[in-house]
């Protein structure tokens, strides 16, 4: 099993300039450790550029998205599996019940499908979503020290 992560971009914005440890912590294991790997979808891909356009931080998302598409370490689910998962899982029961926004609702299939089905985000509802959603076991946390990814 990949050591794979989904990463939401209010978290990864900041990566730039990380003061907290936590975060370091983070962007370290990412860039250092070849057991990492960052769940995404080319959605989400577009979202961390236009969150970081102006970072020039050698920590920042486009940075690691860079390093970690030349090694091999980005877990890309592309849009057919997403618009199959949605297809079969997305019920209408279940869409009434989901709290996030509809573009929020895309990451879903991302982490869902992942291979750990790990998640960091601060986005309470899209938390809520990934951790009620039935038929799968998701460990979603705001921070990083609360989620055992290493």
């Amino acid at each position: 099993m990949k050591k794979d992560l989904f990463i939401d971009t209010n978290i990864a914005s900041r990566f730039a300039n990380p003061a907290d440890p936590a975060y370091k912590k983070l962007i370290r294991w990412l860039f250092n450790n070849p057991e990492a790997h960052l769940a995404v979808s080319n959605k989400l891909l577009q979202e961390y550029i236009a969150s970081s356009r102006n970072a020039a931080s050698d920590s920042s998302i486009p940075v690691l998205i860079s390093a970690l598409t030349r090694e091999g370490r980005l877990v890309k689910i592309n849009n057919d599996q997403i618009k199959r998962f949605k297809q079969q899982y997305f019920t209408k029961a279940q869409c009434r019940k989901l709290r996030s926004n509809s573009e929020d609702r895309n990451h879903i299939p991302v982490v869902l499908l992942s291979d750990r089905k790990y998640a960091l985000s601060i986005d309470e509802l899209l938390i809520q979503d990934l951790l009620s959603f039935p038929g799968f076991t998701v460990r979603a946390e705001r921070r990083p020290d609360r989620l055992l990814y290493e």
